[in-house]
């Protein structure tokens, strides 16, 4: 069931809540994008995947191995082991974080349509664990790192 577009915000402090959520460079990302580094892999970060729609960025984009990865917060993302719905205006976050998810589902479809692969990363996932996993999906389209 498509939820449709993202309802606005219900309220002057919901609209302050996310317009102060990062787009990029949280800590989740960071501490990734630290790993894969170290792992020798290079990539672009914050980037639109060739071939998909400019406003959909991938976190980090390994441009040879044609891997996309998404740093996914466990609240915005609805997380199923850490999402906590708000009490207040319960049925408003429903349908927004429902749109959050159909959007991450159409993102992925249009990343594999385009050629590419889309790794979800939750941000509680531990840094080292997820890093090598991109690395065996970078390893397995490219053969790299060696």
């Amino acid at each position: 069931m498509d939820p449709g577009p993202a309802p606005p915000p219900s309220s002057p402090a919901a609209r302050r809540t996310m317009q102060a959520t990062r787009r990029r460079d949280t800590r989740p990302e960071l501490r990734l994008r630290r790993r894969l580094h170290a792992l020798g892999l290079r990539f672009l970060v914050d980037a639109p995947v060739p071939g998909t729609s400019c406003r959909r960025r991938a976190d980090v984009l390994l441009r040879g191995a044609r891997t996309a990865v998404y740093v996914d917060g466990c609240f915005w993302h609805s997380c199923p082991d850490h999402l906590h719905l708000p009490r207040a205006n319960r049925e408003w976050w429903i349908r927004k974080l429902e749109s959050i998810v159909a959007r991450d589902r159409d993102t992925d479809a249009s990343v594999r349509a385009a050629g590419w692969w889309p790794v979800r990363v939750w941000e509680h996932e531990d840094p080292v664990a997820a890093a090598a996993r991109v690395a065996r999906i970078a390893q397995a389209r490219t053969g790299f790192p060696r």
